[in-house]
């Protein structure tokens, strides 16, 4: 079947562009572009044909129809030639049932999206074999691409590095310095790309990789780059799903440049007109209250959106204050009877130390979305009967310094109400049993 799809401005220009055209805005208005799918030929498989297909590929071994990415491929990428996809068997995260958190907070139904338990440790592994796929696709047609770069408050840039490295590409990668943790600074000095340590902010990162971009017909892997969102849509697929074809009534997830707040958002609307599902769940954005502009926007009806210069926040890798994929996430905002909460240093901190003593494991991102659930609970916006997802993005292990200040009680501003650390004891039988039945006493209180 000849499956098609192409780059069309999210606005509504008629001009269509191949995906293998170096483009990223709307050449007419200047708006993103966002890639659209013939549904004509998507219609012809029926809803239960395509949730059969799905399932038998899912976490199969097949190349590559084994990632649950490209277990999807013909409603995310059917352009690219099978022998060029670079995939890691991503996806197939799991869905964790986190009942024991749920029942403290009120919704007994709360469950996490793992995405984190990844390749490289975020979701962003879904989108960038897309984009890394595309782009070798484009060099075996005979585009010179001499390189793929990225601007990255971190997660980005170790998925852009990862799977160029699996390609035989060099990536480039823009970091903030002294702006992102240590163990996802080294994932792309691991996986050999160009890692450029800049004195400015994310958004003067992103600036920057652009100009560069255009300029020396580098390939920008940033999410204004809507390949990206077709790789990361898939979230929404997976966890239906993973609940039996089921959509839930509510899923959080953490923003900062918001393009997973469109993917997430684009997943659902494929599958309502392919029939897959016949309802929408409601999407919470969450922000962190120091790079909140999305959330003032909220608070004006979404009518007006303002850039902001984002203050420094634990949960890094949303620490933007201009989003490039802003339009996108609005428009899925209004369609999905979305709401913004936003969440402060405080809160973050303690949400995802809470979920940890419940047998999680967050990064801070997850403790944003954590909190704002919290908030929507205690608001009456999610009821105690809803089935809600919270969107997990990144591995908690990317944040060991923020967990270890945090249970140190040295995180400036935070009452680490769960903090737990080590109790140093002689080693004497006495002083250990004593210490063990003082501290079940006071952990039973």
């Amino acid at each position: 079947m000849p499956y098609k799809a192409w780059f069309q401005c999210i606005a509504g220009c008629e001009e269509k562009h191949p995906l293998n055209e170096i483009i990223y805005q709307c050449p007419k208005c200047g708006n993103l572009l966002e890639v659209r799918h013939d549904m004509e030929i998507l219609k012809t498989r029926s809803a239960y044909a395509w949730m059969k297909l799905f399932d038998e590929r899912f976490m199969r071994t097949e190349w590559p129809y084994g990632s649950s990415v490209w277990g999807k491929k013909e409603v995310v990428c059917p352009n690219v030639h099978n022998d060029n996809i670079v995939s890691m068997f991503e996806g197939g995260s799991n869905l964790f049932c986190a009942g024991r958190l749920g029942k403290q907070i009120g919704v007994p139904d709360l469950w996490v999206k793992q995405c984190g338990n990844s390749h490289t440790g975020s979701f962003k592994d879904l989108g960038m074999t897309v984009l890394v796929s595309m782009v070798k696709q484009m060099q075996a047609d005979g585009k010179e691409i001499p390189a793929v770069a990225c601007a990255s408050t971190g997660d980005t840039s170790a998925a852009l590095a990862a799977y160029c490295a699996a390609a035989g590409m060099q990536a480039i990668v823009f970091l903030p310095r002294n702006k992102v943790s240590i163990p996802q600074l080294i994932q792309p000095l691991s996986n050999g790309a160009i890692t450029l340590s800049l004195d400015t902010d994310f958004d003067g990162c992103m600036r920057l990789v652009q100009e560069v971009c255009s300029k020396n017909n580098i390939y920008l892997a940033n999410s204004m780059n809507s390949l990206r969102v077709e790789g990361q849509k898939t979230v929404s697929i997976e966890i239906v799903q993973q609940f039996d074809w089921e959509a839930p009534d509510w899923i959080i997830i953490p923003g900062g440049n918001l393009g997973n707040v469109a993917a997430l958002g684009k997943g659902f609307l494929l599958m309502e007109e392919l029939g897959i599902v016949r309802r929408r769940p409601r999407i919470a954005c969450a922000q962190a209250a120091n790079a909140n502009p999305l959330y003032l926007s909220y608070l004006t009806g979404l009518k007006e959106f303002k850039p902001k210069r984002a203050k420094k926040t634990l949960a890094s890798a949303i620490q933007i204050g201009n989003p490039v994929s802003v339009q996108k996430a609005i428009k899925i905002l209004k369609e999905f009877d979305g709401v913004v909460e936003q969440s402060t240093e405080d809160e973050l901190a303690n949400a995802a130390a809470l979920a940890d003593t419940t047998g999680l494991f967050c990064c801070p991102h997850t403790g944003v979305a954590l909190s704002a659930l919290f908030k929507l609970i205690q608001k009456g916006t999610v009821k105690s009967d809803d089935k809600v997802v919270v969107i997990s993005t990144a591995h908690g292990l990317k944040f060991t310094d923020f967990k270890l200040k945090y249970h140190r009680k040295k995180l400036s501003g935070i009452k680490s109400r769960h903090a737990n650390m080590p109790i140093e004891l002689p080693a004497t039988y006495k002083r250990v049993c004593d210490t063990i039945y003082r501290e079940l006493e006071r952990r039973a209180n």
